[in-house]
């Protein structure tokens, strides 16, 4: 996730900025072309291109809103899950039976905190998995696919520290990784593990049938929450509203230059080379409105526009802990440059 008020130039460069370049060689072709020629073909009459526009900003739009609803329903459904782990822990740490013959299961209890802390990275780390739709599976499209792997890799270059450091943390035994290695859905099954755990604190009367069912409501939740991750993941924005937008940008830029070189040319050969920058700037908005949404529908690609589940993850993991009083406590993840991940 992008952390500053404003992008750099750099930023906005590396995002969208070098489609200025073959934007200004479409444009001065044309111009080229008209001056050296005259063709009064190629000068479209001037009234289609603003209503195409219109209609192609329209539909832009809407599909920009449909992406940041995405976007943004990750990032509700993440403070969910923030929310109900801090519950979890609270439950873990402060549930007693009442009974005094019991022990105080303070070790099952711990236990409890820690696979949960286990299952949120398993949950990020199957979420970041990619689709056939993402920016980063895709092959032959001008080498866009390989360009978003580099990027992909470099942001994990620059939080490597920070990865390395969740990977390293351990909580969860031996035999219970070897045994998730049996299934696709890792995360379910810890969610599994978890309301084993509960059924055993309340089968040696550690906590009530109340306390049993508060439990089990907190687990439910988290089975509720990875579905709607895994349903934001998996369906992706209707491919005929991305790939409409996508032709429809391409064919108003294609007819952009023909419909502008003839009005600039009324102001005589000064006005056909000052169509080159106007087209191209006016071009470089309709791409980048594009690019925003396109960018913007996956929120869970490892790219820069991403909930930042790391982060997220680090946080529920130092609140559980400090909840239970660990004092081995991991530090925030902190934004490096303009990005947290």
């Amino acid at each position: 996730m992008i952390v500053r008020k404003m992008l750099s130039v750099r930023a906005i460069y590396e995002f969208t900025g070098y489609h200025l370049w073959w934007l200004t060689g479409w444009m001065a072709l044309v111009a080229v072309v008209y001056h050296f020629t005259q063709c009064r073909l190629l000068a479209l009459p001037w009234l289609p291109l603003p209503l195409i526009g219109t209609a192609v900003a329209f539909y832009v739009g809407f599909k920009n809103n449909q992406s940041y609803d995405r976007l943004w329903e990750a990032r509700k459904i993440w403070s969910e899950m923030t929310n109900s782990s801090r519950r979890l822990a609270t439950l873990a740490r402060n549930t007693r039976s009442g009974e005094l013959d019991v022990s105080d299961g303070a070790e099952v209890r711990r236990q409890i905190v820690f696979r949960h802390i286990a299952y949120i990275y398993q949950l990020r780390n199957q979420l970041l998995e990619p689709t056939p739709w993402e920016h980063a599976s895709l092959k032959g499209i001008f080498g866009l696919g390989k360009i978003n792997r580099l990027r992909r890799a470099r942001l994990a270059a620059i939080f490597e520290n920070e990865l390395h450091e969740a990977a390293g943390r351990k909580y969860i035994s031996e035999a219970e990784t070897d045994q998730l290695k049996e299934y696709q859905n890792a995360a379910v099954q810890l969610l599994n593990l978890q309301t084993e755990t509960i059924q055993k604190l309340y089968e040696r009367k550690e906590i009530t049938m109340i306390q049993q069912m508060q439990f089990q409501t907190a687990v439910n939740g988290f089975y509720d929450c990875q579905g709607n991750l895994e349903r934001i993941k998996q369906s992706p924005l209707p491919r005929k509203y991305a790939t409409f937008s996508f032709v429809f940008v391409c064919i108003f830029i294609f007819l952009l230059p023909f419909g502008i070189v003839g009005e600039f040319g009324k102001m005589g050969a000064a006005g056909v080379w000052l169509a080159i920058p106007v087209g191209a700037i006016i071009g470089w908005i309709f791409v980048a409105m594009e690019m925003t949404g396109d960018y913007s529908e996956n929120p869970f690609e490892g790219l820069h526009n991403d909930t930042p589940m790391l982060s997220i993850c680090r946080e529920i993991e130092i609140n559980m802990l400090q909840t239970i009083c660990e004092k081995d406590i991991p530090c925030p993840i902190q934004a490096r440059g303009d990005t947290i991940i």
